[in-house]
């Protein structure tokens, strides 16, 4: 079972690597932002995380809807939770799914999906559980290699513990990212 997992969140990442015109992705990011209503009420959060993506499609469509799939992982190995107490954590996110929007020439919009887990030093919101499955959903600007999102985040422990009010937050993005049409471990000719 452990292996199927392994192949099916991993598999993707090599896809297309024989093309020589889809992208790697490498970069670093930092995130931080507020709880918004619909769960646990006054909570600060800051990420920070490192990302390995791969551009999987060839460009499709026309006009601004032009673009690319993306896949990519994050490492978090920082994830500080400001509630009644100060809690640090990390986790990883092994789904990032982005639609690259390639029709302008300097900047590159994009949508994206994603989820992952977060393990903390203590309970995650306060009184649930140190283990959470992290989802969001963001928008964001490659203003190459500035890298700019906002995104919806919510955190929850998705009923392995009672209660689950889960938090639900508004965070903002910087990060500075490389694409490279030669892959990370050769040179380019």
């Amino acid at each position: 079972m452990r292996k199927l997992l392994l192949l099916m969140v991993f598999a993707p990442c090599f896809a297309a690597a024989q093309d020589a015109d889809h992208s790697w992705d490498l970069g670093i990011w930092f995130a931080g932002g507020h709880s918004v209503p619909g769960g646990t009420s006054g909570v600060g959060l800051f990420d920070a995380g490192l990302r390995l993506g791969k551009v999987l499609t060839r460009n499709h469509g026309a006009g601004a809807l032009r673009g690319n799939f993306e896949y990519a992982i994050d490492v978090v190995p920082l994830y500080v939770v400001h509630q009644s107490s100060t809690v640090y954590g990390g986790g990883f996110n092994p789904i990032n799914l982005k639609w690259n929007f390639t029709s302008a020439r300097r900047i590159t919009p994009y949508l994206e999906l994603g989820g992952g887990t977060l393990f903390s030093s203590q309970n995650v919101p306060a009184g649930t559980n140190n283990v959470n499955f992290r989802t969001h959903a963001g928008f964001g600007i490659h203003a190459h290699p500035l890298t700019v999102e906002v995104r919806y985040e919510h955190v929850s422990n998705a009923g392995l513990a009672s209660p689950n009010p889960g938090i639900n937050s508004i965070q903002f993005m910087i990060g500075f990212n490389r694409f490279s049409s030669c892959g990370w471990f050769r040179r380019c000719k």
